[in-house]
């Protein structure tokens, strides 16, 4: 948070789970308190399937490591890199359905939100 560009960024977005270091409101305010560009957006409970890490380590762990049957490590190695890349060569972007003008729309409400209009 203090190298560029997110220093002088107006807002910058942090989506987290709800591991025990960044849980609940204090962590909200621990942390926005520190950085007040910062908002803390924590993911549902019990929705590691949008966590894209948690989905990543599950593939690996189902596809790679399962069955726990190696000899060495360096097999372990060369399976993780054979994944890596075959996963590589298939992987295709996602299709978000979430656009550049969703985007607009809601930092508009953020900043409407957070700077309420001042109009009678």
């Amino acid at each position: 948070m203090s190298c560029e560009p997110y220093a002088c960024a107006r807002r910058v977005f942090w989506v987290v789970d709800n591991g025990s270091s960044h849980r609940g409101q204090a962590s909200i305010e621990r942390l926005q308190g520190r950085w007040t560009n910062l908002r803390l957006i924590h993911l549902p409970v019990h929705a590691s399937w949008l966590n894209q890490n948690e989905i990543y380590f599950s593939v690996i762990q189902r596809k790679v490591l399962t069955p726990n049957d190696f000899l060495d490590l360096a097999e372990v190695e060369q399976r993780l890199l054979a994944f890596q890349h075959r996963y590589q060569q298939r992987a295709v972007a996602f299709d978000w359905r979430f656009t550049e003008a969703d985007l607009d729309r809601l930092l508009h409400r953020l900043d409407e939100h957070e700077h309420p209009s001042k109009a009678p």
